[in-house]
């Protein structure tokens, strides 16, 4: 049994999207502290910024964030194959391939959405992958590109890729364009095509499908996992983030007790102050915290005491215990 097998029998996964600029390691520590079992993924990261550049700052991650996957994009098999290894060596969980991203700079190196019109090399740099690491490879992508955006498309599409071995791929249920549309529009315009995506989970019932795109609360995850194997929820969980409070309990059966906000944010400092004997500015952390209290008392005052304060210079660990003395602290009401 390979590791894509066992994959394949746990119970349905909730994760959280790769997201540029904003799935760092300090955001994943962050969203660890909510939820034990959610997936969390990197950014992006080409392979050629692995195998040219710092390659320990790039695959560096604190070893509390497992399990957590590697997102790459690259499409040279050999090339992929190095970078899997790299993080397989790394602690990663998962190594996962883009093939959805829309952005220029994606396309001007021949990798993420526009490499849906070439499946036979999707496949090829999968294989290499899977005969590199002994952790699953997965592939993320979208229902199509530009005109290529028939149901028939995708679906010899996600045929001739999990022909290579792959049998776990995250849907965004929508297409992308290439042309005419900003990576920011192609988040938002194209229309969402759930339907298709539990299409193909019908069609490819050996296959793990997650799905990905719009969702905003767990009663809406939940409902897809009538469907298929897995939900990917991306801006929600960055923005809201303590809505992965009850994801172990919901998705995962774990009837642990979860850290209220008040404590995440304790938990927090040792990790911050560290990250800051480092090197690491305050503000480049604070950034994922600023909507732990969205919905609750005091969120406002948070997000504005950190936001006019976190970048000042000597800004210390008492700018986060002092926006916190603005919330209040639910978890010592009493009713």
């Amino acid at each position: 049994m390979t590791s894509q097998d066992l994959d394949i029998n746990n119970a349905h996964r909730l994760s959280v999207a790769p997201m540029l600029d904003w799935t760092d390691r300090d955001c994943r520590y962050f969203l660890r502290l909510i939820s034990k079992h959610s997936l969390l993924y990197t950014e992006m990261i080409t392979t050629g910024a692995l195998i040219h550049g710092d390659r320990g700052r790039f695959l560096n991650h604190d070893m509390s964030d497992i399990p957590v996957a590697l997102q790459l994009g690259g499409s040279d098999p050999e090339a992929l194959a190095k970078c899997a290894q790299y993080g397989e060596q790394a602690g990663y969980s998962e190594i996962n391939l883009n093939v959805g991203c829309p952005s220029d700079r994606v396309q001007s190196g021949s990798f993420g959405a526009c490499l849906m019109a070439e499946p036979e090399l999707v496949a090829e740099g999968v294989a290499a992958m899977i005969d590199a690491v002994n952790i699953p490879v997965t592939v993320k992508t979208r229902l199509g590109i530009d005109k290529l955006d028939s149901y028939e498309f995708v679906s010899n599409f996600i045929g001739e890729v999990a022909s290579s071995g792959c049998n776990i791929f995250i849907m965004h249920a929508r297409k992308a364009w290439l042309e005419g549309l900003s990576p920011k529009e192609n988040r938002d315009i194209p229309p969402l095509e759930y339907e298709r995506v539990y299409q193909l989970k019908q069609d490819f019932p050996h296959l793990h499908i997650d799905i990905n795109g719009g969702i905003k609360t767990l009663e809406h995850a939940q409902q897809h996992l009538n469907h298929v194997d897995g939900v990917m929820i991306g801006r929600e969980a960055y923005h809201n983030p303590y809505i992965l409070a009850e994801v172990d309990k919901l998705i995962f059966g774990d009837e642990s007790e979860v850290l209220s906000r008040h404590e995440v944010i304790q938990q927090m400092l040792p990790y911050i102050e560290q990250r800051m004997a480092e090197g690491r500015p305050l503000k480049s952390i604070t950034r994922h915290l600023l909507g732990l209290f969205q919905g609750r008392p005091g969120a406002k005052a948070w997000r504005r005491h950190l936001s006019e304060n976190a970048h000042l210079k000597g800004a210390d660990l008492r700018v986060l215990t002092d926006a916190l003395a603005l919330v209040p602290d639910a978890s010592t009401f009493i009713e």
